[in-house]
């Protein structure tokens, strides 16, 4: 399960950085370990006779971990791959349901979103054929190896068709979408179809216990019905999201910096911050920009903090006292548009960047405010 979703600062617990790629276990992860530890260790113990009660938990908890493990691999796959191509892969994160690779970039191509997406279901099936091998030619005789091989090589195996399934936001999900993008030349459209397809998969799972039930006559099995639940919602809400995403990308081509760009007024530093607020006001400007005394810009004025100083302090603050330093990354070229300029935002994040020509000339400031407007809809 590798759709990305979106970014959260608490982490979890940093479990080392294989092939360059912080990996974190999130704090859900224990939930989900004490429930499989304590529904596999009676496994254990059928399979295992004449072992303690606590000696067949200790059993079930190292399944556990060897079982996320697993997942861990599975995630793997997709990042290094996507590392491969030359995108930037942000961390890896195991959770309840699973884990989740944050690429940060997109693939350019419907080829390469195919490879990344293929390639954790790909591993884990081939950990399912190793475990498989294993179990059938290796080990010898019924013990705590053969019965951890013998259900991790089946659950690699439902890990992997799992997730082949067709739809977001599982990697199945992913390859659909790439075989539509291929076909239609959009992803915005593969996206929806894949999503779409995602939604009634979540409900066929929801509704899986209680149509096998029917089927069978037999009575309902309380830990399907919440597994199901589980995994059906997650589904539907992956499946949402990747809609209201495809939604969002629809408006990138839209977004144009010199039709965002705010008119500017120049300032040296020792202004008075109301000086500057009224030669902008004068100017009918959105932005104010601090140079030095050759004329060449420092900074920009930060609009929120502008907003948070009291009238009455204004007078006796400088401009530049409320104003950030530019860094390189903050001036953008003013023609940039999509993709290109939204990249460009993403390489240094800020509240306001400064617009200049090709040739150095000051076009105006760009507030990331205006851009998000777009994308809301305002």
């Amino acid at each position: 399960m590798s759709e990305q979703e979106p970014r959260q600062e608490n982490s979890g617990i940093p479990m080392g950085r294989p092939f360059g790629i912080p990996v974190y276990v999130s704090w859900t992860w224990f939930i989900v370990a004490a429930v499989i530890t304590w529904m596999f260790a009676p496994v254990f113990r059928e399979h295992l006779p004449g072992f303690a009660p606590a000696a067949s938990y200790a059993v079930a908890f190292a399944f556990a971990v060897l079982l996320y493990l697993s997942v861990l691999l599975h995630e793997l796959a997709h990042s290094v791959v996507a590392k491969m191509y030359g995108l930037r892969v942000r961390r890896i994160v195991l959770y309840l349901l699973g884990g989740v690779s944050e690429i940060e970039t997109e693939p350019k191509r419907p080829g390469r979103e195919f490879l990344i997406a293929a390639a954790g279901p790909v591993l884990s099936l081939g950990l399912a054929g190793l475990g498989l091998a294993a179990d059938l030619l290796l080990i010898e005789g019924p013990g705590v190896a053969q019965v951890l091989v013998l259900q991790l090589w089946f659950a690699n195996l439902i890990v992997g068709v799992f997730n082949l399934l067709p739809g977001l936001p599982l990697d199945g999900g992913r390859m659909l979408r790439a075989g539509v993008w291929k076909l239609s030349g959009d992803m915005g459209t593969g996206t929806i179809v894949a999503a779409w397809v995602g939604r009634v998969l979540a409900v066929l799972l929801i509704l899986s216990p209680f149509l096998l039930s029917m089927m069978s006559g037999q009575p309902l099995d309380q830990w399907q019905v919440v597994w199901s639940l589980l995994l059906g919602s997650f589904i539907w809400m992956g499946a949402g999201q990747s809609l209201r995403f495809a939604k969002v990308r629809a408006r990138i081509p839209r977004i144009n910096a010199r039709e965002l760009a705010r008119r500017a007024v120049p300032v040296t530093p020792d202004v008075p911050l109301s000086e500057a607020l009224r030669k902008a006001a004068e100017s009918q400007a959105g932005a104010v920009v601090v140079t030095d005394y050759d004329g060449r810009p420092t900074a920009i004025l930060n609009e929120a903090a502008v907003q948070a100083t009291p009238e009455q302090r204004r007078p006796w603050l400088t401009a530049a006292s409320l104003s950030r330093t530019l860094e390189p990354a903050m001036v953008l070229a003013a023609d940039l548009t999509g993709e290109e300029l939204i990249e460009a935002m993403r390489q240094a994040p800020s509240a306001e960047y400064l617009l200049v020509e090709r040739g150095g000339e000051i076009f105006g400031v760009l507030a990331t405010a205006d851009v998000n407007r777009v994308f809301s809809g305002v």
